[in-house]
C-alpha cells in the first residue's frame, strides 16, 4: 500500500497539468515578456473563395502594435500600427493613412495577438482543455466587437515554451472559417526607435504597392451587399464620370437608409501617402481592414475603393453589408 501511495503521488506531481494551471502559466508568460514579433499565415474561408495572407506581427509593450498584412494573390498589402500618437491604418494601394482615437486592440478578440488570445480563454468559464504530448489545446469563445458569426476558437500552445501554435476560429455550426498558423516566434524581441515609427513604416508600405500600368479606361465589376437589411431598400444605381473615371452609387431608402458607392483606385506614385483623422476604429472585414465611424465604413479590395454611408446603420450592420459584399454583373 506505502508503494502504490507513493507512486501514485510521483505520477500526480509528473502528469498532465490543468487547465487552471496552464491558464496561470500563459498569463504570467504574456505579464512577464516585454514584446514579441512572429509571422503567421491567416487562411479565410469566408465568401466566395478562400483567401491567404502572410502576416507579420510585433508588440513592444506597453502599447506598440504593429501589424502587416499581405494578399499575394492581389498583390495587395495593408498595416496597422499603434504607436504614441495613436492608431493608424496604413492602405498603400489607396495612398491614404488612417489615424484614429481607439482603444485598439484592447477592445475585441484579435486573433493574431498573443495576449488577446489569453485574454478570451482565460474570461471565459466554459473554455475546453485538452493536451498531447506536445501541445496544449483550448476551444472556446470569442470576443469580436462586429462580428458574432465567428464566435468560437480553437487555440494550439506549444507545451515547450507556451508559444502560440495556431488558431482556429469557428461559426455556430463550429465550421472553421479562419485560420491562423504562427512561425519564427521571438520573444522578449528587440526593436530600434524607429520600428513603430508612421513616417518610416509609410514608406516602407508605398514601396509593397505594385508599379502604376497604364489603362485603357477604369471598368470594373460591380458589387452588391447580398446580406438583407430590413427597412432598406434599393431604389437608385448612378454611374457618375469623375477624374479618376467610373464611380458607382447606389441609393437604399426606407428606415434603414444608406448610400453604396465603389470607384476604381488610381494611385499616384508621386505624392504623399496623406493622413486622416477620425473619430473610429480599424475593424476586420475578413479579406481587408476597413476603416469605421459612426456613420461610414471605407475599404479597399482588388484595386476598387468601397463606402457606405448612413445615419441609419449601426457600426455592426455597416460591417455585416460590407462582409457580404459579392460580385454581380454590371448593369
Amino acid at each position: 500500500m506505502l508503494f502504490i501511495g507513493l507512486l501514485a503521488f510521483f505520477l500526480a506531481g509528473c502528469g498532465e497539468k490543468s487547465k487552471e494551471e496552464v491558464l496561470n502559466k500563459l498569463n504570467e508568460q504574456a505579464e512577464k515578456i516585454k514584446g514579441y514579433k512572429y509571422n503567421a499565415k491567416m487562411s479565410l474561408a469566408l465568401g466566395t473563395e478562400k483567401q491567404e495572407y502572410n502576416v507579420e506581427v510585433w508588440h513592444q509593450k506597453p502599447e506598440y502594435y504593429r501589424v502587416y498584412m499581405k494578399n499575394a494573390a492581389r498583390d495587395q498589402s495593408q498595416m496597422i500600427l499603434r504607436n504614441k500618437d495613436g492608431v493608424y491604418v496604413l492602405t498603400p494601394s489607396m495612398n491614404k493613412s488612417f489615424k484614429f482615437r481607439s482603444d485598439w486592440p484592447k477592445n475585441s478578440s484579435q486573433p493574431y495577438f498573443y495576449e488577446s488570445l489569453i485574454k478570451d480563454l482565460s474570461e471565459d468559464q466554459d473554455t475546453k482543455f485538452t493536451q498531447s504530448k506536445d501541445y496544449y489545446v483550448f476551444e472556446g469563445k470569442t470576443r469580436y466587437q462586429y462580428n458574432k458569426s465567428l464566435p468560437y476558437q480553437q487555440v494550439t500552445f506549444r507545451k515547450k515554451d507556451l508559444s502560440p501554435v495556431s488558431v482556429k476560429v469557428m461559426d455556430q455550426d463550429r465550421k472553421v472559417m479562419l485560420t491562423v498558423e504562427f512561425t519564427d516566434i521571438k520573444f522578449n524581441a528587440p526593436f530600434d526607435d524607429k520600428a513603430f515609427d508612421l513616417n518610416r513604416n509609410m514608406s516602407s508600405a508605398l514601396l509593397e504597392v505594385p508599379a502604376a500600368k497604364e489603362e485603357a479606361d477604369s471598368n470594373f465589376t460591380v458589387k452588391i451587399p447580398m446580406a438583407e437589411i430590413p427597412g432598406a431598400e434599393l431604389v437608385d444605381e448612378e454611374e457618375v464620370m469623375t477624374g479618376n473615371g467610373k464611380r458607382v452609387v447606389m441609393t437604399y431608402d426606407g428606415e434603414k437608409s444608406f448610400t453604396f458607392m465603389q470607384e476604381k483606385i488610381h494611385v499616384k506614385e508621386t505624392a504623399a501617402m496623406p493622413t486622416l483623422a477620425l473619430e473610429g476604429d480599424p475593424v476586420d472585414l475578413g479579406f481587408t481592414v476597413g476603416v469605421l465611424t459612426d456613420h461610414s465604413l471605407l475599404w479597399a479590395d482588388d484595386g476598387v475603393e468601397y463606402m457606405i454611408a448612413s445615419n441609419d446603420l449601426s457600426r455592426e450592420e455597416m460591417v455585416m453589408l460590407a462582409k457580404s459584399v459579392d460580385a454581380a454583373s454590371e448593369k
